[in-house]
């Protein structure tokens, strides 16, 4: 994984970050939104039964979501609202039932209209379970003004 952002005590908007951690979709899948700073975000889901594919490992698209939901918080984590153009995301090793899966975000390169972020899913032994390469456009908007 990219090296996390520094922890240099910045913070985020407390209002924001509560936005950030009320996705809907994250809390039907019991997706937690556990950190977010500037640049970083990590969350965690434990894979239960349905969660599980056919073959009886974690479905991709609830894996895909636990990436998403930690996008999600680190392109907005600068307070200005980001749009997802694209996420490139390769599943590399089964979730297992029961499992916890921790996925962790951090920025790689941001200017004023896009970013990119790099977003690592790991099991509970360290494997790499999923790995995302994502960019978004952030638009002139501020959190605080969104709707």
């Amino acid at each position: 994984m990219a090296d996390p952002a520094p922890d240099d005590g910045a913070q985020v908007d407390p209002a924001l970050a509560a936005r950030l951690a009320a996705d809907p979709l994250a809390d039907l899948l019991g997706i937690v939104l556990e950190e977010v700073r500037p640049g970083y975000a990590r969350a965690g889901m434990t894979v239960g039964p349905r969660l599980l594919n056919t073959v009886g490992t974690a479905h991709g698209g609830a894996t895909m979501a636990l990436l998403d939901v930690v996008h999600a918080a680190v392109s907005n984590s600068h307070g200005v609202v980001a749009v997802a153009q694209d996420v490139h995301t390769e599943f590399l090793a089964p979730g297992r039932p029961g499992e916890r899966l921790v996925a962790e975000g951090t920025e790689l390169h941001r200017s004023r209209r896009t970013a990119v972020y790099r977003i690592d899913a790991r099991g509970e032994d360290g494997r790499l379970v999923a790995t995302a390469l994502a960019r978004v456009f952030r638009t002139e908007r501020s959190w605080a003004t969104a709707e």
